[in-house]
């Protein structure tokens, strides 16, 4: 008999994760809010379903992953099928984010450090693990996402790469291969209820990253921006507001895991 994987949300990470499973043994289905969404999935050999359409969780599925972000209201996922998910499934993943750490000046944080966000959105990232936990999940926290079609080396190609410094800011990241390895060894290695940063091994400042990434491409490095005279949008502006490195030892010693790309440089690479 099939496992089936439900993915509430089709996104980056959830279709990376699908497209690593073996359709001789497990049969996927993701979630679109559109009819075209639907259909594009269905497109690329999975199921695809218009949410609003989706009466129930099928009786089949044995394997669940959210990523669908919260809203004011929490979260969407947990509101319409809080009730079905408390029925035993194989593996529940939350994907989350580690903003829900807060800003720790560049230092360092693990799974244990308190969670203190300080952004609403980190705020309701916090509530929607804490609702998840409620029915046995695995909280998956993200950090920054790179991968083919959403990488610095496609910014800069089209000239929407910016170097802007902030003093003392550092990210961690993750390449989107590697959160679907991350997911394929909890998925082996299921524990229910446990947090999991998903990070590479260098977190760094942003400007360096575009830095190696215009020498990758024989481009000149773009200008330096200061920070508070840097044109971004509110989202983009609030990542900003966050600086840590953020510990990733987790992954390796309790589920195994040795990273594709331990860090941009390999992942750029990769990508060119």
């Amino acid at each position: 008999m099939k496992k089936h994987l439900f993915c509430f949300g089709f996104g980056f990470s959830a279709r990376a994760l699908a497209q690593r499973l073996d359709r001789a043994q497990w049969r996927i289905t993701g979630t679109s809010r559109t009819q075209a969404g639907a259909d594009a999935i269905s497109a690329q050999g999975f199921t695809g379903v218009r949410i609003d359409a989706l009466q129930a969780i099928p009786d089949d599925v044995t394997h669940i992953v959210s990523s669908v972000p919260p809203d004011a209201e929490g979260d969407a996922v947990l509101r319409r099928f809080g009730d079905a998910l408390r029925r035993p499934f194989d593996w529940i993943a939350y994907l989350s984010t580690t903003g829900v750490y807060g800003n720790h000046d560049g230092g360092w944080v693990t799974e244990d450090t308190p969670l203190t966000p300080d952004t609403e959105r980190g705020l309701r990232r916090l509530a929607a693990e804490q609702e998840w936990l409620k029915h046995s999940a695995h909280i998956f926290r993200l950090a920054g996402i790179y991968g083919p079609g959403r990488n610095v080396l496609q910014n800069l190609r089209d000239g929407t790469a910016k170097r802007i410094i902030k003093p003392g800011q550092i990210f961690s990241r993750i390449h989107v291969d590697d959160i679907a390895g991350v997911l394929l060894a909890s998925i082996a290695k299921p524990h229910p209820g446990r947090a999991y940063n998903v990070a590479d091994d260098e977190p760094c400042p942003p400007q360096d990253v575009v830095e190696y990434g215009s020498k990758l491409l024989g481009l000149p490095v773009p200008p330096d921006v200061p920070f508070e005279s840097a044109q971004l949008s509110p989202m983009a502006r609030s990542f900003y507001e966050d600086s840590k490195r953020v510990s990733n030892q987790r992954i390796k010693t309790e589920l195994g895991y040795t990273l594709q790309y331990p860090s941009y440089r390999e992942g750029l690479r990769s990508l060119l």
